[in-house]
């Protein structure tokens, strides 16, 4: 499993803002090929990083339903 850290995400982000494809962090460069695909990566890298804090985004929906009777 890769450890991700805020400086992952932080990089991510700048692409997003600045339009780039090329997000460059300890020395590595990735290319992505699409801004989807970079949503993607940063959504990974910020649900990777909530997890080492143990905190959880999930949801829970309750319905109720009844006949009106």
């Amino acid at each position: 499993m890769t450890t991700y850290t805020e400086e992952h995400a932080q990089a991510l982000r700048e692409a997003l803002a600045t339009g780039e494809h090329r997000v460059s962090y300890d020395g590595k460069s990735i290319e992505y090929r699409s801004v989807s695909d970079l949503k993607a990566a940063l959504a990974e890298v910020e649900s990777a990083l909530a997890r080492q804090l143990g905190i959880s985004k999930s949801r829970q929906i309750r319905m109720l339903t009844a006949k009106g009777l």
